[in-house]
């Protein structure tokens, strides 16, 4: 099929069009005079409307069903004579933490049945599939620089996070021919304050967290360039890897930065708006990529600064204006401290001993998060500067991010083309394992082989999902529980940044029974 122009007209299947990153890429892939879309569509009245608008502005290059990427007939539907799939359906925090059974249907049932759809094709297309900045797990001032091929440990109770961990190894174990996967940060859009005024989720961005935050605007413009530069074939060298979406230099900021900016245009700041103790101290996510730049140079998506993009969210509130009218204490007291007694807040969580096992997971214990306490003055800032031997610099400084630079188990320098089987032994050796193959063709990344883990288990995984793309023993990631306190006394991979926020002799198993409560052991 043609368009006007005689170009081949392609056609781009999608799920999660109706998210803030979906709803970026279909406005700017529609941009691309030879693309139609495909749109698989929940049948909710957001998503009703979102249909009548695409179609009144784009006619028939907007095709859409409604169903569920959980049924394999759907996803079959969907990429059924597609030239590329673009998986960007997820169930994230805090909907994944309140309906847990729908975020395992979307964030791995899903994603399974998609790349089951997309193997039985005849003609494969293109799968670019999103993950997340949340299967790295909590970060801070000791390692807040981070690369594709770190460890990957999700935050205990975060069950978006493991199940995106769980869903990308799907992705990485297939047998689709082309792929990519874009493991996504944070995306700041422009709802987004208002968004995190009705639930306790807020209270866990640690304050000194690294973050660093891409747009949905920007997301979109990536996805929008990657298909473009494919068509016309110039894409070399982009396939079957992994890769990190952040927004570069000025978007890399704390979670601390981050509040005293959204608070700082209604006329206030962190300080006059929130106190210590109410935030978690760890077992978030984030952290500032070193690699972020790989897209860029290729896509060159990132737009704007961190600062031009409030200026634009203040400029298109009124509501901000009125805000500055109320003194802080004011604002606090009827939007911030209400926030403190809901079910998903870390304050309620410790004040009303309710919660043993999410209290321990967040504070490290309930004496910790004590010794906090509400005065800012005797709470260690780390953008201020006030954390010993922790100077704060968010630019790409080589000394600095190669101090923070993670060890792999093997030797890097090395051109991918001269992997040995050595490399594959060492790498197995540093993760508390045995690479068990013993035959090896040297260069091959793809080709699965046989590894043991520290805990016995047996699995296959090809040499780039260990190696490049940080993944290990399958076995020891389920669903609901999180032991890697156990896992790092054997694992120095993951011991290295593990114990930048837990003790060694911490030695729990976090995890969530049957009837959703959330339990330590």
């Amino acid at each position: 099929m043609t368009n006007l122009q005689g170009k081949k007209m392609i056609t781009v299947a999608m799920t999660g069009a109706s998210g803030n990153m979906g709803k970026a890429v279909v406005k700017e892939t529609m941009k691309l005079p030879y693309v139609k879309l495909r749109l698989l569509l929940l049948n909710g009245k957001r998503e009703r409307n979102l249909i009548k608008k695409w179609q009144k502005e784009y006619g028939d290059r907007v095709e859409y069903f409604f169903g569920n990427m959980k049924y394999e007939g759907d996803c079959l539907q969907l990429v059924k004579g597609s030239d590329y799939v673009v998986n960007m359906a997820a169930i994230i925090p805090p909907q994944a933490d309140r309906y847990p059974e729908l975020a395992r249907d979307v964030n791995i049932i899903g994603v399974q049945k998609l790349v089951l759809a997309i193997e039985a094709q005849p003609v494969q297309p293109k799968f670019i599939h999103i993950s997340t900045v949340a299967i790295y797990g909590n970060r801070d001032f000791n390692h807040p620089w981070g690369r594709v091929g770190d460890p990957l440990l999700p935050s205990a109770y975060d069950e978006y996070g493991t199940g995106k961990l769980i869903g990308e190894r799907s992705v990485l174990d297939s047998d689709i021919h082309t792929w990519a996967i874009l493991r996504q940060t944070g995306i700041l859009y422009d709802k987004l304050l208002m968004a995190n005024i009705s639930d306790g989720l807020m209270f866990h961005t640690c304050f000194n967290v690294p973050i660093e935050w891409a747009t949905d605007h920007d997301s979109g413009v990536l996805i929008k360039n990657i298909i473009a530069k494919d068509y016309v074939n110039d894409n070399e060298g982009f396939w079957n890897k992994v890769y990190n979406i952040g927004g570069g230099a000025k978007y890399r900021t704390t979670g601390y930065e981050t509040f005293d900016k959204g608070f700082g245009m209604i006329g206030g700041s962190v300080e006059s708006f929130m106190r210590p103790n109410w935030q978690a101290t760890r077992n978030f996510h984030c952290m500032w990529f070193s690699d972020s730049d790989e897209l860029e140079n290729r896509f060159h998506f990132q737009s704007k600064s961190m600062d031009e993009f409030w200026t634009d969210v203040k400029n298109k509130n009124r509501y901000f204006a009125l805000a500055k009218l109320l003194p802080a204490s004011a604002i606090s007291a009827m939007v911030i401290k209400p926030l403190l007694r809901d079910k998903n807040a870390p304050y309620r969580w410790v004040v009303k001993e309710e919660n043993e096992g999410r209290t321990n997971a967040f504070f490290g214990s309930r004496e910790q998060w004590e010794a906090i306490g509400e005065d800012w003055s005797k709470f260690d800032v780390w953008n201020k500067n006030q954390i010993p031997g922790h100077n704060y610099s968010k630019e790409i400084n080589i000394k600095y991010a190669n101090k923070c630079k993670l060890n792999h188990g093997y030797d890097e320098n090395k051109p991918d083309s001269e992997l040995t089987l050595e490399d594959l032994q060492q790498a197995a050796a540093f993760r508390g394992g045995k690479c068990i193959t013993t035959e090896f063709t040297k260069g091959d990344w793809y080709t699965k082989v046989e590894w043991e883990c520290a805990e016995g288990h047996r699995f296959k995984a090809s040499p780039y999902t260990v190696l490049k793309a940080g993944h290990w023993c399958p076995h020891c990631i389920q669903e609901s529980h999180w032991n890697f306190d156990q896992l790092a006394k054997k694992n120095p991979f993951y011991a290295q940044v593990w114990y930048d926020t837990h003790e060694k002799e911490e030695n729990a198993m976090y995890y969530i029974n049957s009837k959703g409560l959330a339990l330590v052991a």
